[in-house]
């Protein structure tokens, strides 16, 4: 292994993937690239893209000194050549395979995904950083990894063969996504990848596996759309390349989740809601609301119902799968503003002066604990509320979901998900938007 240190802890690679080592400074800028890449370096004429890898790992770097020589790692994957900048370059060490020990979260600063393992040597620990996964293309192109299936292929044109021959125009395509692009990926990039399809081409491997992680949230083609242009915000916005944390996670996320989730809602989104839902004269309307949560949204949702079908007699099953949450949620009391909002037509005040729904409204929701991943004996039903649902299964349960959302729709019945969810892209559905609400009919 060669060893090295990063803010002071000890590093190492596997000697096999490193060519050379190095001090350089002065590397030629590339705009628009993500913060990591300090450009390119003339390395014997042989144009190689310079990586920082404690910026990448999110580590404080020291300001840098104009015309300063860094410290690199000249590495090759495949058949890709890059530098990589470190603080100190140590040695060179011999270690047997059987003592490296498997990674845990507490060595190093970086995720766990980017650790090979941990060895000791001479009394001092090495995180040994795996990097071919971090890297390499053909891990990339042989992992089924969600969301990997729908990246547009780059265009890719002859390698410059100095500096000066970098087209500035080209150069945002260095690095994409949420983590580095394998070599190859990287030296197109240089030579003519193409910026203004950076949204489409981020490859956000390492962030559907850190979301599925930490918040068993499931990148597909469900919100893959959303999750790429997210990466693009919040990477700018914080300055990181990949989610250290479940705080992280809930960060990324929290631009995703519908409006007023687990909350009441305005007036402005009840009437928004209103108006997606079909014209119906039947005398029962039957509603499908898996996920309700705390009830919160079944009672807004059962509300506005009532008033958008006044003669007809309401019939909203409403499953999750905290036992719970669907114990208390007949219970439910409200704030006393709701009182003077617009469910006051709903209301009904206690003899404790504290207010609840009215029986009507409560009689027209079931509360259950199901699955909504498991066989489902409802009746056909007329609407379908289910936002944000999808992303929290599995994509073979989001399949069967989706399915079952058909079999059980009647000819004129509507399915509405999560605004920024999309029906799976094997599935064919008509729509009906209003605003950013979107009614999915049968096609």
């Amino acid at each position: 292994m060669v060893t090295f240190s990063l803010a002071d802890k000890d590093y190492s690679i596997d000697i096999m993937h490193v060519k050379e080592i190095a001090k350089a400074g002065r590397f030629t800028f590339v705009p628009n690239t993500l913060p990591f890449v300090l450009g390119v370096y003339n390395l014997r004429g042989e144009i190689i893209p310079i990586l920082d890898l404690r910026i990448f790992f999110n580590i404080e770097v020291p300001p840098r000194e104009e015309n300063k020589l860094e410290n690199m790692l000249i590495l090759q994957v495949e058949d890709q050549k890059f530098g990589v900048v470190v603080d100190k370059i140590d040695k060179v060490i011999g270690v047997q395979k059987s003592t490296i020990q498997p990674p845990h979260p507490l060595f190093g600063d970086i995720n766990i995904k980017y650790i090979d393992g941990v060895v000791e040597s001479n009394n001092r620990l090495y995180v040994l950083l795996d990097i071919t996964r971090i890297f390499s293309s053909k891990e990339s192109a042989e992992a089924v990894a969600p969301g990997a299936n729908y990246e547009k292929p780059q265009k890719i044109m002859k390698q410059p063969q100095s500096v000066a021959d970098v087209p500035k125009n080209q150069a945002a395509a260095v690095v994409q996504g949420g983590m580095v692009k394998s070599p190859s990926d990287i030296a197109r990039g240089i030579s003519g990848g193409a910026a203004e399809e950076e949204d489409s081409s981020v490859d956000i491997k390492f962030i559907s596996e850190s979301l599925l992680t930490y918040k068993n949230f499931t990148v597909s083609s469900v919100n893959s759309t959303w999750v790429k242009h997210r990466y693009l915000e919040w990477s700018k916005e914080t300055k990181k390349t990949q989610l250290q944390n479940s705080d992280d996670a809930d960060d990324f996320l929290k631009t995703f989740w519908s409006p007023f989730t687990n909350n009441w809602w305005s007036s402005e989104y009840a009437d928004a809601v209103a108006k997606v839902l079909p014209d119906n004269a039947a005398k029962q309307i039957v509603v499908w609301n898996p996920g309700c949560g705390k009830g919160t949204e079944t009672y807004s949702l059962a509300c506005i119902l009532k008033k958008r079908y006044p003669d007809a007699k309401i019939r909203i099953y409403a499953q999750d799968i905290d036992l719970l949450n669907v114990s208390n949620a007949g219970l439910m009391s409200v704030p006393a503003n709701l009182a003077s909002d617009w469910y006051a037509p709903y209301l009904t005040k206690k003899a404790n002066g504290e207010y609840t729904f009215n029986q009507e409204i409560k009689d027209s929701i079931m509360f259950e604990y199901h699955d909504c991943k498991h066989t489902n004996a409802l009746p056909t039903v007329d609407i379908i509320f289910a936002r944000d649902i999808l992303s929290l299964l599995d994509e073979k349960s989001q399949e069967s979901v989706v399915s079952d959302f058909i079999e059980k729709m009647k000819g004129n019945a509507i399915a509405v998900i999560g605004e920024n969810e999309d029906m799976p892209d094997s599935f064919s559905f008509g729509e009906n938007a209003v605003g950013t609400l979107v009614a999915y009919t049968k096609d």
